[in-house]
């Protein structure tokens, strides 16, 4: 079977961060004997076409020093921190069209395109150019559904078009599945990140909670940006800390850095807020294990957007961490409230800081809480089992393509 998975970034180099889940799926469809590859669009004339042991064709969309819409950022957050980038959208999608025609050529069995808001049209290419014998998946991750949603509402006949021409459509989370079946009503597969999940050695995991007399350290994983909510959690960590002693460290960096700093000034928490930047693997893993407890306080931006899944957060439960999150977007899907972590309403600092120090006021419920959070992780986000769902969602699809065609 042969499948192109048509991705907007896909690692530059081996250390590179961007999209590890998808970097581990294209390597376990390999291993199972599908020749699966990834289209993903050149940054700055390169890299190689092979990446982490996967075959990519990239291609080429403007002279090499303008070739920066994607990687660094996410396209969106790229026009809107840079609007001259728009101007390299019409040349983006020409090349790409022209790229996945040149594969579709080849005859690949399925084309997997990841956020369809615009691929979709690499897929038609791909597919037109196959004679229409292509199969094609359409997964959506719930940015490209809440930005036209609340910003680009012009564009939501395209979005219907995206959900209609596809064989099979999958979703990232059951909301981001209910916003898919609002644009089109038609059958969408919930299949999540399966997170590149730490083989942790129970010698690395310090219990948490486990010292009432040390500060309560708070951690926080991801990109520093809007839907973060980071701002959030350090109003939070001022208001917990008239109770209780605590710091919060945050590992990873954006275009709310300053934004974060600042809101640590006003809030008199500078000394307790420690920002780490990008971090090594190893450096990460001694974050998590130290941590008392791991907060995702994710909010609704001001482009309508959330967290699509909050994959983080199985990275912390993979180190026995009790989670609080906010309770938005895909993260009741890995959070259920009590049972596998705690949510809190989005943007309220008080009412975090209280969950906070609820969690930390009862540290063996918090542990009994975060290992079973840990065992459901490992059970509903397998790769054994998205694995499994994602070869489902393509057997539909490619049967779906051969009804059309006869």
């Amino acid at each position: 079977m042969r499948v192109v998975h048509v991705a907007t970034a896909f690692p530059r180099h081996r250390d590179d961060p961007i999209t590890p889940w998808l970097v581990e799926l294209v390597r376990r469809q390999r291993q199972a004997g599908i020749d699966a590859t990834v289209l993903a669009p050149a940054y700055r004339g390169g890299p190689e076409d092979e990446a982490s042991g996967v075959p990519v064709h990239r291609f080429r969309y403007a002279p090499r020093f303008m070739e920066t819409l994607t990687h660094d950022q996410t396209v969106p957050d790229r026009i809107r921190d840079r609007p001259a980038s728009a101007a390299l959208v019409p040349a983006y999608l020409a090349a790409g069209c022209a790229a996945a025609a040149a594969l579709g050529r080849g005859g690949p069995d399925l084309v997997h395109v990841h956020w369809p808001m615009p691929h979709a049209l690499f897929g038609a290419s791909m597919r037109r150019a196959s004679g229409g014998r292509t199969a094609m998946v359409c997964s959506f991750y719930s940015v490209e559904v809440n930005w036209v949603e609340h910003r680009l509402p012009w564009l939501r006949p395209f979005l219907g078009w995206t959900i209609r021409t596809a064989d099979a459509v999958t979703a990232i989370s059951s909301s981001t599945a209910s916003a898919v079946q609002g644009q089109a009503d038609r059958p969408v597969a919930v299949i999540p990140y399966a997170a590149v999940i730490p083989d942790v050695s129970p010698a690395l995991i310090r219990p948490a909670l486990s010292n009432p007399q040390d500060p309560l350290r708070l951690l926080f994983v991801g990109r520093l940006v809007e839907r973060k909510g980071v701002e959030v959690l350090v109003r939070a960590l001022a208001r917990l800390r008239h109770r209780r002693d605590a710091e919060l460290v945050i590992v990873g960096s954006g275009n709310r850095v300053d934004s974060v700093r600042q809101t640590a000034a006003l809030e008199g928490v500078t000394d307790y807020v420690h920002f780490r930047g990008f971090v090594t693997a190893e450096r990460l893993a001694r974050e998590y294990a130290e941590s008392d407890i791991f907060v995702l306080p994710a909010v609704v931006d001001s482009r309508g957007d959330t967290e699509g899944l909050g994959v983080v957060l199985l990275e912390a439960l993979a180190y026995e961490r009790p989670v609080v999150a906010s309770r938005a977007g895909g993260i009741p899907d890995i959070v259920i409230d009590g049972v596998t972590g705690w949510l809190s309403d989005p943007g309220d600092s008080e009412v975090l800081a209280q969950r906070i120090l609820d969690v930390a006021s009862d540290p063996d419920e918090a542990r009994r809480v975060a290992a079973r959070g840990k065992r459901e992780a490992e059970m509903r986000f397998s790769w054994e089992r998205i694995l499994e769902e994602t070869m489902g969602a393509y057997a539909s699809a490619m049967e779906a393509r051969r009804e059309r065609q006869d």
